[in-house]
């Protein structure tokens, strides 16, 4: 029986292994291949920190007061195991597959409100219903293969790519379009680690969860609720909200909500 089990993994590892690290659809649109792995979400370990200088502190009881809120406030956080290869886009969602796909462009920043290609900025104003209805047109389009919207876990672990604690500010500035008046061309910033563009930054992303009404994502996300998640933050956002860990809920400003989508693997077949 183990050494059935060994060998179902070591195929399954060789059919996963064996798929394409980065695809392009008939659409145009690119994708890259993300491999199953773990993370940790939810952590958070506030921390208080006092002056050297004695001139600079503050009253020790304040010190005291705010180092017991810090440890009441302290989460563990919990592990999640991502444990099936998918490929995830590489870019957000333009405006020109969006209208290839839809026939038309909810966006607000068209080409009278930006000064390049207008077709290269990621698709905004859409609803989470909206980009329902461009998934299902999608698959009626390239029936090769199966689009869906990311769950916020998979949006989460493609971001961090492999990076085990929170982004760094260095690391925001080069990677995120933030702090601008409107949206920029996809991939006008420095790419992550497995070469994924604006997962912080540019537009805030649908993905395929039900938010919670809480400060961090649920082991188990919730079946039912009024809203869903947004990842990412915006080009209207700073570097305190364009991190992995924030966990928001739409409808969002409209002219800063777009997305990504996820394309499933499709299983080897001998």
């Amino acid at each position: 029986m183990q050494f059935r089990l060994i060998v179902i993994l070591l195929l399954t590892s060789v059919a996963v292994s064996a798929q394409e690290k980065s695809f392009t659809n008939s659409l145009g649109m690119e994708f890259v291949l993300v491999q199953p792995g773990t993370m940790t979400i939810g952590k958070f370990e506030p921390t208080v920190d006092r002056p050297d200088d004695p001139k600079d502190r503050l009253p020790d009881s304040l010190y005291v007061k705010a180092e017991k809120l810090a440890k009441a406030a302290y989460m563990p956080g919990f592990e999640v195991t991502i444990d099936k290869a998918y490929y995830i886009g590489k870019f957000e969602v333009t405006q020109a597959q969006w209208t290839r796909v839809m026939g038309s462009d909810p966006s607000v920043f068209t080409a009278s409100k930006v000064s390049d290609d207008v077709d290269k900025h990621p698709v905004e104003n859409v609803t989470w219903n909206d980009v329902q209805q461009f998934v299902k047109k999608l698959n009626k389009l390239d029936k090769a293969h199966t689009y869906r919207l990311p769950t916020e876990f998979e949006w989460e672990y493609a971001a961090r790519a492999g990076n085990k604690n929170d982004i760094a500010w260095k690391d925001i500035f080069e990677t995120a379009v933030l702090s601008g008046k409107t949206t920029s061309a996809v991939g006008s910033k420095k790419s992550n680690a497995w070469g994924i563009y604006d997962m912080l930054g540019n537009v805030w992303e649908w993905v395929a969860d039900v938010y919670n009404e809480k400060i961090f994502a649920d082991p188990v996300p919730p079946k039912k609720g009024k809203q869903h998640v947004l990842k990412g933050s915006s080009f209207a956002g700073d570097v305190k909200n364009a991190t992995y860990m924030n966990h928001s809920a739409g409808p969002g400003n409209g002219f800063d909500v777009g997305f990504r989508i996820v394309m499933e693997v499709k299983p080897k077949t001998r």
